[in-house]
């Protein structure tokens, strides 16, 4: 029978899939993943800890959550061994009756100290309450913030010239933050984008990244991320992707994603597949990847002028930009055919942004 960690580890190579992409991907840190396939229990900070990670890590790798939970308890067990002298000691002679008589005079021994206690039990003054954690206010002074917070705890974000605060109102089934917006409600490794100063513009991304259903006492690990970063219309490194004026014929051949707007903003593709598909995407001319995606799997990328995209399967996903308090569903092609596009900001003669999607190279597969 194969123990825990070798189910997690050979579920692991069966996908293919290095510590470093999980923990991508499920917002577990590595030392937790490599500790759980090592059956080393010792490094978590407790046993909700194992658990939820446990949980998380079983339902990526789509194993029986419950069967993983029940080895884990198995190992519990076999880690409390029975003293070497009740293995060696020889079974007792004394008289059941004895035995009997003994546990009797053993239990009213008890009651009898329970009742003295109780009738003698010092006085307690009634409105006497248990001195609770002061909540904490955090500041968000990058563009980047990620701490362990617990209900009632909060955080000022920085937009322009303003502070908006974001407090922690509720941990049970879900996390709810409250938000100038409203009310924000996530589960484990989801996000949300937030619109702090209610101009249309998402100014923040907040994830949970650590959290254990109904157990207050654990807190959640959240992480911001501010989006509202400039960009700029010209860019001085040739690396970088610029916006680069064009001309309405020249978007005769593109669809337009968002129409004209002022400024360009930070936006998402998202992506759903459906079949199976390789996949590549490269953010802002710099960062490259290249995944071999399943069904069901999902996946966000973010860029803040634009992203290319290569899919050996046009139809193999659905897509759909998001950005700007709007979501845009988006069509690369027919089943089977190979797609490179590129999704970017471009910047008309009057000065205006338009997100637009250009499709560079068809073929198929």
């Amino acid at each position: 029978m194969e123990s825990l960690g070798e189910k997690l580890r050979l579920a692991r190579e069966e996908k293919n899939a290095g510590f470093e992409q999980v923990g991508r991907e499920t917002n577990i840190a590595i030392r937790y993943l490599e500790a759980l396939e090592l059956e080393d229990f010792s490094v978590f900070p407790g046993d909700a800890y194992i658990i939820g990670f446990l949980r998380n890590y079983g339902a990526y790798l789509d194993l029986d959550v419950q069967e993983l939970l029940s080895l884990y308890r198995a190992i519990k067990i076999q880690e409390q061994p029975v003293p070497v002298e009740q293995l060696l000691r020889s079974p007792s002679r004394f008289p059941k009756i004895a035995i009997t008589i003994a546990i009797i005079i053993v239990l009213l021994g008890a009651a009898a100290a329970g009742v003295f206690f109780f009738l003698n039990r010092p006085k307690r003054p009634v409105s006497a309450v248990p001195a609770g954690r002061t909540p904490v206010e955090h500041t968000m002074s990058g563009d980047t913030f990620e701490r362990r917070f617990y209900k009632g705890d909060s955080i000022l974000v920085p937009v322009g010239p303003d502070h908006y605060k974001l407090e922690l109102v509720n941990l049970g089934e879900a996390v709810t933050v409250r938000t100038p917006g409203g009310p924000v409600i996530l589960e484990l490794s989801q996000e949300a984008n937030v619109d702090l100063d209610n101009d249309g513009i998402m100014d923040l991304r907040m994830v949970v990244a650590d959290f254990a259903k109904n157990n207050a006492d654990m807190g959640v690990q959240l992480r911001f991320d501010l989006n509202n970063v400039p960009v700029a219309p010209q860019a001085a490194d040739t690396e970088t992707a610029s916006l680069e004026p064009i001309s309405a014929a020249g978007l005769s051949g593109a669809m337009v994603i968002f129409s004209p707007s002022l400024s360009a903003y930070p936006f998402t593709l998202q992506s759903s597949f459906q079949n199976y598909c390789m996949f590549r995407w490269e953010i802002d001319r710099r960062e490259r990847n290249e995944r071999y995606f399943q069904r069901s799997d999902e996946i966000n990328i973010q860029a803040q002028n634009g992203v290319r995209i290569w899919t050996s399967n046009a139809q193999a996903a659905k897509f759909q930009v998001i950005g700007g308090g709007r979501t845009v569903p988006i069509e690369l092609g027919g089943a089977g055919e190979v797609v490179v596009a590129d999704i970017r900001w471009v910047r008309d003669d009057d000065n205006r942004y338009r997100l637009v999607l250009n499709r560079l190279e068809t073929g198929n597969s």
